[in-house]
């Protein structure tokens, strides 16, 4: 192509080709580079529009690649997923203007079955399982229908050990790489072969090497195509896949509709229901689905005790002391925090954060933001909802081991609805933060919930926005009740089944172990409840 270029520099699709490469050998500001010389030789050329979108995205510029989704919009405005993509870009902002009839608009787009939104950014819009579902399918539909392409997976005979694949594009510094970690470190090898499989770009962390070392079989496929990788799973008779990415992003959804394993679940990494038929089972527990929800899951649910979710027994924490002067906190008032990704920040939520703060005098919203644009947005929001900017106090990004050591100055974590935080509940909660919820409807919306009980704090789970804006002031304005939660969670933190990952792992093998006995003897796929 750079020969093609040098012969015919005005030849446009030379660039976007080139463009194209870079981005797929995760070399991004070369592919700017290249897919800004094609919107500068053809404007009107929206694949290039898109592609420098979704390599700005990439590089966490996402002003510029929302100025550039917009462009798509306007030369090809009926791209699919585009305006759900840009309703997505904009929540990553805070952009929430014209957010009301956005949403009402992606209810009913979802509802006719148009392509308007992939799965992932739905779950941090509505808290709603049926339209998470809906959503789901459409997508399966369209990007990984059922695939024909290889025959049916002939029954392997009765391995000696069972086969188990983990699949996924974050085996690196990454909450499902962090949270997984030591759990392929403990698995039975007497009755268990473990294989992980990365389509990701190698990172070479230390998270990286840890799971590199604790699995029996690390396979680089990251540069393998999608049919190679079933070929290779199947010829490595693998019984049991798990996929760790679902539908975030760089996920690999058509390996599983082409069979990688005749076992498939989904766990993890994409908080929902995939919405095909290709998935056997999802892994939940029953704070996560209650018995009336497991409608809007097209997967048999594996139910494990406590929680649903993998975790390290210990972390490496910083021995650095912050005090409040080195982040920026000031020296007096009650610190509430959420570290959450900004686009898990509603409307709603935020509006609920501004009335606890004018209730509670002198205390500040510490938030880790990272995009300069949403600051300014979320300061605009709070002006609107007349409590002054500098009640905002915005986190700098740093290595997780330090971020976890200056959590402890946090007084208590507040929690975003419809999109929970996930491994950052746990993360605080380990630190001797306490959490409080508000549980939703949905998966995503219910894991702080999960997680909660799994450390013996209930108290902290609420149901209704007025309920969590109440007990948030009570705990505020209460130094005693506080002090009481904060203690009983130190308490608990030893015995908490939430880090006992021996625990989780020995749950998490019985479900593995009744799935390949249900499938040797070609038993019907139905629920599966492990107990303690």
């Amino acid at each position: 192509y750079k020969k093609l270029i040098e012969l015919k520099p005005d030849f446009f699709k030379a660039y976007n080709n080139l463009g194209v490469i870079m981005y797929e050998l995760g070399r991004l500001e070369e592919a700017e580079v290249y897919f800004r010389k094609v919107t500068e030789l053809k404007s009107d050329y929206a694949e290039a529009h898109r592609n420098l979108a979704v390599t700005l995205r990439g590089l966490n510029k996402i002003d510029q690649a929302l100025k550039y989704y917009n462009n798509v919009k306007v030369l090809k405005p009926d791209t699919d997923f585009l305006s759900g993509t840009i309703l997505y870009l904009k929540m990553q902002l805070n952009i929430w203007d014209d957010l009301q009839s956005e949403l009402q608009e992606l209810i009913k787009k979802i509802n006719i079955g148009e392509k308007f939104i992939n799965p992932f950014p739905t779950l941090s819009l509505i808290d709603d399982p049926e339209l998470h579902r809906k959503v789901a399918k459409i997508f399966s539909n369209h990007k990984s229908p059922k695939s024909n392409l290889f025959p049916k997976i002939s029954k392997y005979h009765n391995h000696k050990k069972i086969k188990i694949g983990y699949f996924s594009t974050d085996f690196n510094n990454h909450p499902v790489g962090r949270l997984t970690a030591e759990l392929y470190e403990l698995h039975d090898r007497n009755k268990f072969e473990i294989h992980a499989f990365s389509f990701g770009l190698d990172k070479k962390d230390e998270t990286n090497t840890r799971i590199r070392k604790g699995v029996d079989h690390f396979h680089d496929v990251h540069k393998m195509s999608d049919i190679d990788l079933v070929k290779l799973a199947r010829s490595l008779e693998i019984d049991i896949a798990i996929d760790l990415t679902g539908f975030t992003v760089d996920n690999n959804a058509a390996i599983f509709s082409m069979k990688v394993a005749p076992i498939q679940i989904n766990y993890l990494g994409y908080t929902s229901t995939t919405g095909g038929d290709h998935m056997n089972y999802l892994i939940a527990d029953k704070t996560i689905i209650p018995e009336q929800n497991k409608k809007y899951y097209s997967e048999k649910i594996v139910y494990l005790p406590n929680s649903y979710m993998a975790n390290v027994s210990k972390v490496k924490m910083s021995e650095k002391l912050f005090t409040r002067q080195d982040v920026g906190l000031p020296a007096e008032g009650f610190v509430f925090c959420c570290f959450n990704n900004d686009y898990k920040i509603s409307p709603t939520t935020f509006a609920g954060w501004m009335r606890i703060l004018k209730t509670v005098d002198g205390s500040v919203l510490w938030l880790l933001v990272k995009n300069n644009s949403a600051v300014k947005n979320l300061k605009k929001e709070a002006k609107k909802n007349g409590i002054d900017e500098s009640r905002l106090v915005f986190a700098q990004n740093m290595l997780n081991e330090d971020h976890l050591s200056r959590q402890k100055l946090a007084d208590l974590f507040l929690d975003t609805l419809p999109y929970n935080a996930h491994i950052t509940t746990s993360d605080a909660l380990r630190v001797g933060l306490p959490v409080l919820t508000c549980m939703g409807e949905a998966f995503s919306g219910r894991v702080a919930a999960s997680l909660l009980k799994a450390v013996n704090l209930p108290e902290m789970i609420t149901t209704t926005q007025e309920q969590y804006e109440r007990l948030a002031i009570e705990l505020a304005t209460n130094p005693e009740k506080l002090k009481i939660i904060k203690n009983k969670l130190a308490n608990n933190l030893t015995t908490a089944p939430l880090y006992d990952t021996p625990l989780f792992t020995k749950n998490l093998e019985a479900a593995y172990q009744v799935m390949y006995e249900k499938y040797q003897n070609d038993l019907k796929l139905d629920d599966i409840e492990i107990k303690n």
